[in-house]
């Protein structure tokens, strides 16, 4: 099974979504749709009511934190009945106004101790931020975390993958040298994929990304560790299963089956 570990689906139109939802299901793709806000989160909500591979996960995008960080007792129900945490984090490198990164934290911490206190999965964001976010983690004591389309410094990285945190390989690594890189010092039981469906692409070509593009992400893996596509995508399938064995937040999700 294909595993798309961090996708917005709620950014499709509807045309594109009806194609795409019917990809994933004819493909077998296991689809983590992560929301920037509570709208998001509803609208994914909706759209993994109609495939059994999508799991529908509310975050506050950490650009949307200053519009949150003084209702953040509004959006714990909705911390309550996600079934894992994201997308969340820290940004400095997109976010370039200092002034909201104050909120920015506040908003991480929150999320990031109730994750902590259910027992769910956190998606991270960290661009520009990879230590700060880091630190974050450890401090809270956070075991278990997607760290999403690392780009960043040697260091946080090096002390994500001591940490034992999952780091996704995106639509990047077909187009840039250092994130092919960074997938290769990426240990294989620490490897996720991700298309960042439908911005991930559209950001780098101007394109709408589509599902199918994890075939190019696998090829470009399997050609960085010298193996056949197949082992990566059995490889990616197993270290989630890991990664959720026991959660029964997810239970029913049929990506672990």
């Amino acid at each position: 099974m294909l595993i798309d570990a961090h996708a917005h689906l709620d950014k499709y139109d509807p045309t594109e979504l009806d194609l795409v939802l019917d990809e994933i299901d004819r493909r077998r793709i296991g689809t983590i749709s992560v929301s920037i806000d509570p709208a998001s989160f509803v609208a994914a909500e909706s759209i993994a009511a109609r495939s059994e591979l999508v799991l529908a996960t509310f975050g506050i995008h950490p650009s949307e934190a200053p519009a949150w960080v003084d209702r953040l007792d509004d959006i714990d129900e909705l911390m309550d009945r996600s079934p894992m945490i994201g997308e969340v984090g820290l940004d400095h490198r997109f976010v370039v106004d200092t002034a909201r990164h104050g909120s920015q934290r506040i908003v991480f911490d929150r999320m990031v101790d109730r994750a902590v206190t259910s027992g769910k999965v956190l998606n991270v964001h960290c661009a520009g931020a990879e230590a700060e976010a880091l630190a974050t983690l450890l401090g809270r004591e956070a075991s278990r975390v997607i760290v999403h389309w690392y780009h960043g410094p040697d260091h946080p990285l090096e002390g994500m993958i001591a940490a034992g945190y999952m780091l996704t390989v995106s639509v990047e690594v077909l187009y840039s040298e250092r994130v092919r890189r960074i997938a290769a010092r990426i240990p294989d039981h620490l490897l996720l994929t991700e298309t960042d469906n439908p911005g991930g692409q559209r950001w780098l070509t101007g394109d709408v990304g589509m599902p199918d593009r994890l075939d190019a992400v696998l090829e470009e893996l399997a050609r960085l560790r010298g193996v056949i596509p197949e082992s990566i995508e059995s490889l990616v399938h197993a270290n989630l299963k890991r990664l959720f064995a026991g959660d029964t937040h997810v239970d029913g999700w049929a990506a672990l089956d």
